[in-house]
């Protein structure tokens, strides 16, 4: 009789496949942090105080702080459901032609001489991150030693985009902590002196993640120094229609720069203003001077975008189509637009009201200036950090917050708890 030995272990066990082939490949990964913007919802789920409050991620919120679905989202969804010829097929790799087609008119205007004229390439992409990416590695080809320079500060998402895409990555002065509104000064002047063929990161509307916007005239006074240093710029069009509830006005400064002949790169997203976050819908449109180079620029487009993610989805560019393609649906659409960007206001207002009321340190006038769904406060990162651990307010490190987050009943504790760790330092 032999003495009685433990069994060995199963062949798929864990301790097996350790004796056969030794330590885990993965054990030298290293641990990331949290996404700055995203990491901020995971932490504001953990808490459980009954008044936290998230104002970190861009995404619109009602005013019992609910997610919103759009009520013409929810009838074109109802609408496709019911159609008996929509099916779950492979979209082309530049996406579904007639969300190309209402999406330039969009963002160009119908009446729009480089649309009309066929010299804008069109392709649906994720969103305006996808929109930006596949841009990015465009540039890359088409600009290979040229730097895209990016507002000071801009969304925390830009500089990864470019990096990954290999694009050298500078920065130009925007944003003046001493009056909380636009340093253009500083912004020509780095414009200025950046080599000539440069890539220009500008927001087209509702500056993430300041709120602040340069004027008509000084967008005029940039488009002219841009085509003088023959720097191609490349406008992010995320806020089209939510900024101010005004899908012509939100797109003044891209409309201007076609009009004068610069050609440019546009990436748009229908996220914020169609509240379609999580379908990922949205376009990349280069728009060039001659016609003939569309379709050799789609042809490169789609040799980026096909080994990246093949093609796009349909479901939400669909539903983009039903309400745009109608002028009945398109009217509706903007009432609802501006509903949600006249509540935005309401609480810029409220907000502003309420810190003056209380008597909190400030000034807060840039609360009612800057524009769309974020304000940039002043608050400064400890101050953040206080608000954070002590009264549950979650928003980036920064001091942006999203107005969007707000409502009647939340502006007074926000208020109590800026007072409550200082308000505006002097020395700002």
């Amino acid at each position: 009789l032999t003495s009685p030995r433990s069994s060995p272990p199963p062949p798929n066990s864990i301790m097996a496949a350790s004796d056969t082939f030794g330590p885990s490949r993965f054990l030298g990964v290293t641990q990331e942090p949290e996404d700055a913007i995203l990491g901020i919802t995971l932490a504001f789920k953990k808490d459980t105080h009954p008044d936290k409050l998230n104002l970190g991620v861009g995404a619109y919120r009602t005013e019992e702080g609910k997610p919103f679905v759009l009520e013409i989202v929810r009838q074109a969804e109802r609408y496709l459901a019911e159609q008996p010829d929509i099916y779950k097929e492979y979209l082309p790799i530049d996406g579904l032609a007639e969300f190309r087609s209402v999406s330039a008119k969009l963002v160009f205007g119908k009446d729009s001489s480089a649309l009309c004229e066929g010299r804008i390439a069109t392709v649906q992409a994720l969103s305006g991150t996808g929109s930006l990416r596949i841009g990015a590695a465009f540039a890359k080809r088409l600009m290979p030693d040229a730097s895209v320079y990016l507002s000071t500060p801009t969304w925390g998402n830009h500089p990864k985009v470019f990096t990954h895409a290999e694009v050298p990555i500078k920065k130009y002065r925007y944003f003046k902590p001493s009056t909380r509104g636009l340093d253009f000064e500083g912004m020509y002047e780095d414009i200025e002196n950046a080599p000539d063929g440069s890539i220009i990161l500008l927001h087209g509307c509702a500056h993430n993640p300041t709120g602040v916007d340069p004027t008509h005239e000084q967008w005029s006074k940039l488009c002219t120094l841009l085509r003088t240093k023959r720097h191609l710029p490349f406008f992010d069009v995320a806020y089209q229609g939510f900024a101010s509830g005004d899908l012509d006005r939100d797109a003044w400064a891209v409309r201007h720069f076609v009009a004068e002949g610069m050609e440019c790169f546009v990436a748009q997203s229908y996220a914020k203003n169609f509240g379609l976050y999580g379908e990922r819908v949205g376009a990349l449109h280069v728009v060039s001077r001659d016609p003939t180079t569309v379709s050799p620029i789609l042809s490169q487009l789609k040799t980026i975008i096909r080994p990246m993610y093949s093609n796009p989805p349909a479901h939400g560019a669909r539903i983009v189509v039903h309400v745009l393609e109608n002028e009945e649906r398109f009217a509706d659409w903007k009432k609802e637009l501006k509903g949600m960007a006249s509540r935005i206001e309401e609480m810029r207002t409220l907000l502003y009201e309420e810190l003056n009321r209380l008597g909190i340190r400030g000034p807060w006038d840039h609360i009612k200036k800057q524009i769309g769904m974020f304000t940039f406060t002043g608050l400064r990162a400890a101050q953040v950090e206080c608000l954070t651990k002590e009264w549950h307010i979650y928003m980036t490190r920064d001091g942006r917050i999203s107005m969007a987050g707000l409502s009647k009943r939340t502006v007074p504790y926000l208020a109590r708890a800026i007072g409550a760790v200082g308000g505006l330092s002097v020395e700002e």
